[in-house]
Parts: C-alpha cells; structure tokens; sequence
C-alpha cells in the first residue's frame, strides 16, 4: 500500500497539490484500508468500480487482491499517473476512465456502462464527498447489477442512508437505500486518518443489495421512485393528501396503512414504496 511519502511523490508527479474542490483527501491508514476491503468480501476475479482513485492507494490494494478494477477518475493528472504506474503493472485487470462517473445526477457516464460489460460489480471507493449521493443513487436504482457498495463517505452522508422515519436525516435516500438493500456501517474514521486532514466527519459504510431485489429489480420503477420522493420531500412538513392528488392528477387509492393525514416523512420505505406505486397506477390511468 502507498504510504504518505509515496502518495507525495505521486503528487508531485501529477504537478499539483490536492485539490479541495475535487475532494482529494487522502485516507493514508493502511489498516482502515483492509477493514474496507474486507468488509466488502471481495474476492479475485471479482470487478470493482472505484470512483476517485486519486494517487491509488486503494486501487493498488485491490488490485493485489486480485480484482479486476475499474478506476474512474477526473483529475487528468491523476489519471497520467495512475497510466504511467499501476497500469505498467496491472495491463490486465486494471482501466483508468477519465472524466465524470455520471453522465447527470441521475446516470452513470456511458464511457463507464460499457466498461462493466453487463457484469456483476461492487463499489468500492474513498468517494468524492460532492459526488457520493447521486453516485450511489444511480448505482442503486440504476444498476441493479451493482451488488454492493462499501465507501468512504462523509458520516452525516452514512446517518441519511441509515435513517429512521421522523428523524431529520431521513429522506429519498434513506428510504431507496433500504427497500433495495441492508446499511451498515464498517468504521468511523477521525480526521487524522487522512492527509490533508478534512473538515467533516467520515465514515466507512456498507450496502448490500438484498437477494429479492437483486432478483427483481426494475431499474426504471426505482429511479422514477426517486423522483418522486424527492418531490414529496419538498414538502415534507405538510399533509400527503394535497401533494399526492397533485402529482397524480386525482384522486388516488390509498394503501391501507397510509393515511392522507401523514406526512411523508413519517412513511416507512415499504409504506413509501406502496404509496408512490398507487400515485403512478392513478397517473398511468390518465
């Protein structure tokens, strides 16, 4: 793995310091490392999509594993980098995309949905703080090929995927996140664990898909799913009766544990789930 002074030269290779606005914080704990790639039971053979390789600290670890590693990065230097280093090493189980993993705040980039080939992938990643939600949104309901994800997030971004209904933190995500999968976090992570040192919070989480949804996942229902959560959630504080009879153009048949009364924020993902189904059936009736 690259220690500290490796991931510096690295840098002074790619002829710029880190980056704030691309998030490049460095986690340099070799040991919380291995805790990530173990928790996400990678094996050889297996293919990983990391998001924000940067130096290539993680990717190298991987790629000793044995994986088969595609590394989406959108810092060019780093990407020279990685060519000019692991790529020497690694011609066969490693490729550098360059650019943006999506393609909108909604889709993996195009260049990186070819790149899997259609196969069976996991996450794993020190994600772009910026990038993390919809990244993983879009793996979630887009990509039902994608079996796990195990990141290194901000840990307010790890409460929200993990939330309870009426608490402050739940919302689309929360709700997605658990009617396709289990949430779990591996570690928290102080601020020593990375250089430079971040302002925020992080943590290590996990997600895995669960064996219903892996067999029936419907990638066009969940993504419009989440949109309209997200239009619920704008008005999370009012009644679902008026904002429900709008999005579907009338009057709706309401599941039998959902009340009008309630407010979105209330709903479990499986009453959520029950919920939007009833709001598309009415709006396709239209």
């Amino acid at each position: 793995m690259q220690t500290l002074t490796e991931i510096k030269e690295l840098l002074a290779m790619a002829g710029h310091e880190p980056k704030k606005a691309l998030g490049q914080n460095f986690l340099i704990d070799h040991n919380l490392i291995r805790k990530l790639i173990e928790a996400s039971g990678v094996q050889a053979g297996d293919l990983v999509l990391e998001i924000g390789p940067g130096t290539g600290a993680l990717t190298v670890a991987l790629l000793e594993k044995g994986c088969d590693v595609i590394a989406c990065e959108l810092d060019h230097d780093f990407v020279r980098v990685l060519n000019e280093t692991l790529r020497q090493d690694y011609p066969d189980t490693l490729r550098v995309i360059e650019g943006d993993c999506l393609a909108n705040k909604r889709a993996l980039h195009k260049t990186v949905i070819e790149a899997i080939e259609g196969r069976t992938f996991k996450l794993v990643a020190n994600l772009p703080y910026h990038a993390a939600t919809p990244a993983m949104l879009a793996l979630m309901t887009r990509h039902p090929n994608c079996t796990g994800m195990y990141t290194t997030i901000q840990h307010e971004v790890v409460e929200r995927f993990g939330a309870s209904p009426n608490s402050k933190t739940y919302g689309t995500i929360s709700i997605i996140a658990q009617c396709l999968g289990e949430v779990g976090t591996i570690a928290k992570l102080g601020p020593g664990c990375f250089w430079p040192q971040p302002n925020v919070g992080s943590a290590m989480m996990r997600w895995d898909r669960t064996a219903d949804a892996s067999a029936d996942c419907d990638p066009e229902w969940w993504a419009t799913m989440a949109d309209m959560m997200q239009t619920l959630f704008q008005s999370r504080r009012k009644k679902l009766a008026g904002s429900v009879k709008q999005m579907a153009g009338g009057a709706i048949e309401w599941p039998t544990d959902v009340s009008p009364d309630a407010r979105i924020d209330a709903l479990t993902p499986t009453q959520a789930d029950a919920l939007c189904r009833a709001i598309a059936q009415t709006q396709a009736q239209d």
